[in-house]
């Protein structure tokens, strides 16, 4: 089997919740360079650099990743990846894994992991990442995607809010629920098709993009991990615990 597979970053320069954060200094390096490090260290072919920003592309060709240049009306991150794709020409079976520019803490392995996993998903599914939810707070807290899957392991919904809710005990059941992790994994002709669906009520309501893919009827396969690796800088707070960890590595 043809394990090979592409690595592509989404990456913008005006985030809406922390402005220029691909470009934020973490130990001495970007955090766009952050995470092109990590990517490197996996098994991926090649590694890419969607954005629609001189000054990270600029950093991305100096970090030997190949850097292209998209759309700045881009409503998610999939759909950077889907033009980029179509720049690169990538065959319609290549496989594509997305590795969100603001995740300098993903692990390599996991990253290996959702690569592998697409080979055995339908032409219309895709793969991602789940982890147990441990407590109550992760459970209630609103950025933490919670995910509920059929008996085959494949996604049913994904909200920020509660999900299950037991009816008989009124309270939320974490027992069904898995915490997602925001990496995706799929072949050229399914991103494709994916920038080619209209956008969901329910992905703007919840703010998710995978919403997209289940409205529109397809599959995402979850592969579970024991670990739950550091997550991503959404906050400057998120940005200072990534200056101390690099800090000391």
């Amino acid at each position: 089997m043809d394990n090979s597979f592409h690595i592509i970053i989404p990456s913008r320069y005006a985030s809406t919740r922390l402005p220029g954060k691909a470009m934020a200094d973490i130990a001495g390096r970007p955090m766009i360079q952050r995470v092109i490090e990590q990517c490197r260290k996996s098994d991926a072919d090649s590694v890419i650099v969607a954005t629609d920003d001189e000054r990270i592309s600029e950093v991305a060709k100096k970090s030997r990743a190949i850097s292209v240049m998209t759309s700045g009306h881009h409503r998610s991150g999939s759909e950077r990846v889907a033009e980029a794709a179509r720049i690169m020409d990538l065959d319609d079976y290549e496989v594509i894994v997305n590795v969100q520019g603001d995740e300098p803490g993903m692990p390599p392995s996991l990253i290996n992991q959702v690569a592998r996993a697409v080979p055995d998903c339908g032409l219309r599914a895709m793969s991602t990442a789940v982890t147990p939810i441990r407590s109550g707070s992760e459970m209630t807290e609103p950025s933490v995607v919670k995910v509920v899957m059929n008996a085959g392991g494949d996604a049913l919904y994904f909200s920020r809010s509660p999900i299950p809710f037991d009816r008989n005990r009124n309270e939320p059941n974490l027992s069904y629920a898995k915490r997602h992790i925001g990496i995706y994994g799929y072949r050229t002709e399914f991103i494709r098709d994916y920038a080619g669906m209209a956008p969901c009520p329910l992905e703007e309501l919840e703010q998710l993009e995978q919403l997209r893919v289940l409205w529109h009827g397809g599959q995402i396969k979850c592969v579970q991990v024991d670990n739950l690796p550091p997550t991503g800088v959404d906050t400057e707070q998120d940005l200072e615990a990534f200056r101390s960890y690099f800090s000391l590595k």
